[in-house]
């Protein structure tokens, strides 16, 4: 059965990790749901020089942010997992207090109701303790909550590889085979 991810894109710098775990999973033939949230497309200009449009050519559907019609706003529509990345902090505040104000928030808080994996990967630095409670209440609750923490051991050699390596991370996380990320045997240590 083919696997099936809500992908859910805010703010946050980083739309890297976006872009390059979509098309991860593009390649890997897994049925992606994008949400892209206004900022989050303001920001992959901005850090890449994308559009819109040319993020959604990567995911299998996509929705506006306001659609709260969009399949993946009930939890009678399975799915495998949904990532949020980047995790904007008021992504984040909105889902540990269940601000169901976007469909980002919506369908990260089915995700937490439905016990599917949820992985938040939040883009902040440093962290306040509001911020840390409300990863905390989150984790509490059953999300992971995952940093773009690169693993310098591995001697890349650009930022694609490095982006990469996370992103093959998270596909390990949600239980999916991927050529992505690297195991700590495999840098010859």
């Amino acid at each position: 059965m083919k696997k099936k991810l809500a992908v859910l894109v805010t703010g946050g710098s980083g739309a890297i990790y976006a872009y390059r775990l979509l098309k991860a999973l593009h390649g890997l033939g897994i049925e992606t749901h994008l949400v892209m949230t206004k900022n989050a497309k303001l920001v992959l200009e901005a850090e890449m020089g994308m559009t819109a449009n040319e993020m959604e050519a990567l995911a299998s559907f996509h929705y506006d942010e306001n659609n709260f019609n969009a399949p993946i706003a009930s939890g009678s529509f399975r799915l495998d997992g949904t990532v949020v990345v980047p995790c904007s902090m008021k992504s984040l505040a909105g889902i540990a207090m269940d601000y169901e104000r976007s469909l980002v928030i919506r369908a990260a808080a089915i995700a937490l109701k439905e016990r599917w994996p949820l992985i938040l990967m939040a883009r902040e630095s440093p962290l306040s303790t509001v911020q840390l409670r409300n990863m905390l209440r989150l984790s509490k609750a059953g999300a992971i909550i995952m940093p773009p923490m690169h693993p310098f051991y591995f001697k890349t050699k650009n930022l694609d590889e490095l982006v990469d390596i996370t992103a093959g991370r998270v596909l390990s996380m949600l239980k999916i085979e991927n050529s992505l990320g690297r195991e700590w045997g495999s840098a010859g240590h």
